[in-house]
């Protein structure tokens, strides 16, 4: 096992590394929508969460050599499931065919009020 660690993505807020690396598939932790330069979420909604979101775990991808492409499993979780429609364009638009494997569920509370926490895990060699 490999930790994956990157200053352009918010550092962990608990006992938990970025990322890991195993066997070729690199394990990126819940995303929360932290602004890495601020260390604040972003003005707006779920829209603007759900990118900065993804742009954590892409950060953190490409500190591993590494980008969206290669994500082969995601898992979105929502404060709110009445937002999965606005989280589902703006992650339409992040990514490409063929799309990851995804799961998506409400929680009843994310930590420091999120609205929204993306999971991800990457493949190392070629997608096809």
């Amino acid at each position: 096992m490999k930790a994956i660690s990157t200053d352009k993505a918010p550092a962990a807020i608990g006992p938990y590394s970025q990322a890991i690396e195993a066997n070729g598939f690199v394990y990126v932790s819940g995303q929360l929508p932290i602004d890495p330069a601020t260390g604040k979420f972003p003005e707006g909604g779920i829209k603007e969460q759900t990118r900065q979101s993804l742009l954590n775990a892409q950060a953190i991808l490409r500190g591993a050599g590494l980008d969206l492409c290669n994500v082969v499993k995601t898992t979105v979780l929502l404060s709110d499931i009445a937002d999965f429609g606005a989280m589902n364009e703006v992650y339409a638009s992040m990514f490409s065919a063929p799309f990851p494997a995804r799961s998506a569920f409400a929680a009843k509370d994310l930590p420091k009020g999120a609205l929204v926490e993306i999971e991800c895990i990457g493949y190392r060699k070629k997608l096809e």
